[in-house]
């Protein structure tokens, strides 16, 4: 017997390795590539499509090759979305101010009476349901539109463009950007060996990723980001004239974004920062809003432009292309049961209403495929009766039967033609929607592009020249970070050659830093063109703005009642957000015998999670000097870039905590004057009034002066001018 166990293989210690064996294969360059069904491929990357050495045409249905691998891929994982699985909603509606008849039909493009009802969700990409929300990542901005003549939904991300052309080419993109295969690490991230080296694999990533590196990537809110719809539509007029469109949603907030140091410690301390931001936001009466806008360009000029205007790695530039705002989306209310609305709202490139076509845009033909079928994978074929996906308008077809099937249809027939002409279609005059008759140019069946699809450098470099210094340099430290945690030397040290196509300095930084080959010259001459609105900058409103912006104030037992009341008041009446943090959560007494109950306890939250501080004087800061939290919430606060105000002898607590030459504080003998060095704000005594009434950037009290920085966001000239990086955060 014991003879018998030793030989049996499935009886031994290995045995069950030795079973698994057998189902056990391993890639080489050997085994070349196959379907499922065992016939090599040629070409793995291309959608078989109608195409020429000038025009793309559509792609073809027929093509079994990208069926199978599109399909394969949309139903890999059950039921949590394959991407975008992390995300948050709310409802909400869209108005117009101006109707855009002269290219459209569509009633909700055209009908200044109307207000739609909305469904927005937001998302990260590559993490679970269970990752942060303030990762480095693409964020997903998919609107659905309840109109009146249908769903329309515009399944957007906050970044104008994307990784690639084709189609075909996502479910590799999402395989090299999600964990890794062997070992299912990193979570919620981009810096591991195989997204960077699919990046380099891919010339035709190089424009996302420089906006993936970019501070676009790790936004301050879901309030505070573009939405774009990344690919090319089509808009009909009534005289059947076509315009080719992107849409646009611009925050009425500004586009402002979190620093990196910051980001990862929010991911640990709050992971939930970005839902919780958009939900108390809308609780409080702060309704988040965004200018929807159109790019148009009339079909006649397709042809006009150096880039091909159906790829989806470029943006259309505002200096050729303006965008036309018509109308404004907010969002109003928050949904009544996370999982049948947020998690089961189901959008589909290709849900779009009369008056809205399609282009020959060959990621959007895709997407108009995939998106339809992963669907049927995470929901079932009725997932559109769903609640949260089903039309306000009257919907009626003969689809019957199938899971989870809700709708009880009365009659005796399920087909059209019948003998009763029950269920008729809709003509055009009625309503029903006509495909654009778009001629066809003349092509072959082929897998390839047309040749400006083949050009893919000047726009990543339009876009670094556009930036400001500061966001040059967070596009250097990104690339530093990502690269660092890339432990494959081919991978590190492709990546930093490949930089010096966009710009020579940026790629011998990021060389020396994660130790690739310092480049010696520029792989591509850069004639530096820039463009408006691809800079956060560009979105900075003159205006102090500081609604919903969160202020903590930092107190303990003898604090200053007036100083806190009077800020408190005036700061609230600009509509921040105030939350005191205290020794404990049990009421404070300040000097003069009044009582705060603070929202917060100094063990329990951090400075990441507000957008600045402000101490007022007493005899609490002897208590607050003591406290390590009270004492690094400063240091980290300046090291994050955020505005610091302190009255009396917070003065010298500030002045202490950053020890810096460069930073000027009030003086002992200046009394009401307030000094600002840096974004510091500080005065030795109270103001003689917390009165905000006109604020800009020569105000001179400190209410006025501490509104404004708040209102620019950060102190970026820390940064610029080094002293960030010499205070420990």
């Amino acid at each position: 017997m014991t003879s018998l166990l030793k030989s049996d293989n499935t009886r031994s210690a290995d045995g069950k390795l030795a079973d698994l064996k057998k189902d056990t294969v391993e890639l080489s360059k050997d085994q070349h590539m196959t379907t499922d069904y065992g016939i090599k491929i040629s070409d793995p990357d291309h959608w078989l499509r109608v195409v020429n050495d000038h025009h793309n045409g559509p792609s073809l249905l027929e093509d079994q090759i990208a069926r199978e691998k599109i399909m394969r891929f949309d139903h890999e994982r059950i039921p949590e979305r394959v991407v975008h699985a992390r995300g948050t909603g709310a409802f909400g509606s869209f108005k117009l101010f101006e109707s855009a008849e002269d290219v459209t039909t569509a009633g909700v493009l055209t009908d200044t009476s109307r207000t739609t009802p909305v469904f927005l969700r937001f998302s990260t990409v590559q993490g679970s349901k269970g990752s942060a929300d303030t990762v480095r990542d693409v964020r997903g901005f998919a609107v659905k539109m309840y109109t009146s003549e249908g769903n329309w939904d515009i399944v957007g991300n906050n970044i104008p463009v994307f990784f690639i052309q084709d189609a075909m080419k996502f479910p590799d993109f999402v395989h090299a950007v999600k964990p890794e295969p062997h070992n299912e690490i990193p979570q919620g991230q981009s810096a591991h060996n195989n997204f960077w080296d699919f990046e380099y694999m891919h010339t035709e990533t190089t424009h996302m990723y420089q906006w993936a590196m970019s501070d676009r990537a790790i936004p301050r809110s879901y309030r505070m980001m573009q939405g774009f719809g990344v690919n090319t539509f089509s808009l009909i007029n009534a005289q059947g004239k076509r315009h080719f469109v992107k849409f646009i949603f611009t925050p009425e907030l500004g586009v402002h974004s979190l620093v990196w140091d910051e980001a990862l410690k929010i991911a640990g301390q709050d992971p939930d920062f970005h839902r919780k931001d958009l939900m108390d936001a809308i609780d409080k009466g702060h309704f988040p809003k965004w200018k929807f806008g159109l790019q148009l360009i009339p079909e006649e000029k397709q042809h006009d432009f150096e880039f091909d205007i159906l790829d989806a790695t470029k943006v259309w530039p505002e200096e050729l292309v303006p965008i036309r705002y018509i109308g404004e989306l907010e969002l109003n209310r928050n949904v009544d049961e996370f999982f049948p609305q947020t998690e089961q709202v189901a959008f589909c490139t290709s849900h779009i209403v009369p008056g809205i076509d399609f282009s020959d845009d060959p990621l959007l033909q895709g997407r108009n495929f995939s998106y339809f079928d992963t669907q049927l994978s995470r929901l079932g074929v009725n997932w559109q009766e769903l609640p949260i996906n089903r039309p306000v308008c009257p919907f009626m077809n003969m689809n019957r039967d199938g899971a989870m099937r809700h709708r009880i249809t009365k009659g005796t027939v399920n087909y059209w033609p019948n003998r009763f002409e029950a269920n008729p279609p809709s003509s055009v005059a009625q309503g029903g929607f006509a495909s654009y008759p778009e001629k066809q140019h003349q092509g072959v069946k082929g897998r390839y592009f047309s040749e400006k699809f083949k050009e893919h450098f000047n726009q990543a470099q339009m876009f670094y020249n556009s930036l400001s210094n500061i966001e040059k340099l967070h596009v250097a430290k990104a690339y530093s970070f990502e690269l660092d945690h890339c432990d494959d030397e081919l991978v590190y040290k492709r990546m930093s050659e490949r930089l010096a196509v966009i710009d020579l300095g940026l790629a011998q930084t990021v060389a020396k830093n994660v130790g690739g080959d310092t480049p010696t010259k520029a792989l591509k001459e850069n004639k530096g063109h820039k463009a408006k609105g691809l800079s956060q900058f560009d979105f900075l409103s003159d205006k102090p703005i500081i609604a919903t912006r969160r202020i903590a104030f930092l107190i303990g037992n003898g604090f200053d009642y007036a100083a806190y009341s009077g800020m408190k008041s005036v700061l609230e009446e600009h509509g921040a957000f105030v939350f005191t943090i205290g020794p404990h959560r049990q009421p404070v007494e300040a000097e003069s015998g009044e009582k705060v109950t603070p929202d917060h306890h100094f063990p329990g939250m951090r400075s990441t999670m507000f957008d600045a501080t402000f101490i007022p004087g007493g005899n609490h800061i002897a208590a607050l000097s003591k406290n390590g939290v009270a004492k690094y919430w400063i240091t980290e606060s300046f090291a994050h870039l955020k505005p610091i105000a302190g009255l009396g002898g917070a003065v010298d607590l500030i002045r202490q905590q950053i020890n810096l030459g460069e930073v000027k504080v009030a003086d002992a003998s200046t009394d009401h004057t307030t000094t600002e060095s840096y974004g510091v704000i500080t005065a030795r005594s109270n103001p003689a009034s917390f009165q905000a009434d006109h604020v800009d950037a020569n105000s001179k009290g400190f209410p006025e002066q501490f509104i404004w920085h708040v209102s620019r966001h950060r102190n970026w000239k820390r940064e610029l001018d080094g002293l960030a990086d010499q205070i420990a955060a």
